[in-house]
């Protein structure tokens, strides 16, 4: 049994933390983390008002979880389909798994796509919708805690913590409307939106664990495609049922599956060559993005106002100073790829 964690961090041990982001790849630029990282939450903000849409062209009512479950499987497969097809086209040759990365594409689509979606789903029926963008913005929390506590992939500093809170503190602001935050609590309901975030966390750190031998395209690819069957045969088998496939809903079915194929790729990859923390505190944009676009598709009123340009203020200054702090103290941009295995078997 492994028992390298019991000895002392000493100096050359502690490359375990800062070796593992290799500076010659262009992903550890501070421009391109920025910019994929705002692609992403920007795709997935629009996924909020999209979805809407997407049920209201469907027919799908709110109350129906098994419907949106079988409509989410739909996304999420075409979606593994479409990186499937277009990593294979730009290597001029299929894009397939090998025998040891079976059981990593099971694991990660039960976490990313199956456990968190289906838990989300379940949990937004008995809750409110304030308070489940609130409780989802506990993920960046509950990812960075999973990454230094439990994986050691990094360092848990005060500055993260400050940080995160002030991020989180904008996505609070956003999503308060003077009513939806009660401290009314249920399993079923608050407790699934935040297993969900435990999902997602989980997700974010075997991403960058598997991407060490892996090839990310290909395991976001596969574990939507798997992960989508899988959701799709439970609504199915649950009751639910998808109609009206006109042109429009076909069209924003195939949006939505794009979102999810360019949005977790390129996060994946972004997650392969930076810690944890450096990227997924990007992921307090989403609400922000969310909140923004739902007021300019959706014509949902406040949007746009005083409180959401301060909410975005908080969670840039929250980024800001994460990744300052992980800057000054050589977190990321150093060692080399063959420095990357952790303690943790």
């Amino acid at each position: 049994m492994h028992q390298d964690h019991k000895k002392p961090i000493t100096p050359e041990r502690s490359r375990h933390y800062t070796d593992n982001f290799p500076e010659s790849s262009i992903y550890t630029k501070t421009g391109v983390v920025v910019l994929g990282a705002f692609v992403c939450c920007a795709l997935w903000g629009s996924a909020f008002p999209c979805v809407k849409i997407g049920y209201d062209l469907f027919g799908i009512h709110s109350d129906a979880i098994m419907t949106q479950i079988l409509f989410a499987g739909m996304r999420f497969a075409l979606a593994g389909v479409l990186v499937i097809l277009f990593q294979s086209l730009i290597q001029r040759k299929p894009l397939l798994p090998g025998k040891t990365s079976l059981h990593k594409i099971l694991w990660l689509s039960m976490m990313q796509t199956v456990g968190q979606y289906i838990l989300f789903y379940i949990g937004l029926a008995h809750t409110t919708g304030v308070k489940a963008s609130v409780i989802e913005g506990l993920n960046v929390f509950v990812a960075i805690l999973v990454s230094a506590v439990l994986f050691r992939q990094e360092r848990l500093s005060g500055y993260k913590i400050i940080g995160c809170l002030i991020g989180f503190a904008g996505v609070v602001l956003v999503n308060f409307t003077g009513s939806g935050l009660d401290m009314g609590l249920t399993f079923v309901g608050e407790g699934f939106i935040f297993l969900s975030t435990v999902a997602y966390a989980f997700s974010s750190v075997f991403i960058k664990r598997f991407s060490k031998t892996e090839n990310p395209v290909c395991l976001s690819g596969y574990q939507f495609l798997a992960g989508g069957m899988i959701m799709m045969l439970v609504g199915w088998i649950v009751g639910g049922r998808i109609n009206g496939y006109r042109p429009g809903a076909v069209l924003m079915l195939f949006y939505l599956a794009c979102i999810s194929a360019v949005a977790y790729t390129l996060w994946g990859i972004l997650l392969k060559y930076n810690p944890v923390s450096r990227v997924t505190v990007y992921g307090f944009m989403n609400p922000v993005f969310g909140v923004m676009l739902s007021a300019l598709l959706l014509n949902e009123r406040g949007g746009l106002g005083g409180k959401c340009v301060l909410a975005l203020l908080l969670v840039c200054a929250g980024i800001y100073i994460v990744n300052r702090n992980q800057k000054e103290s050589g977190n990321f941009g150093k060692g080399s790829k063959d420095k990357c295995h952790e303690d943790v078997r």
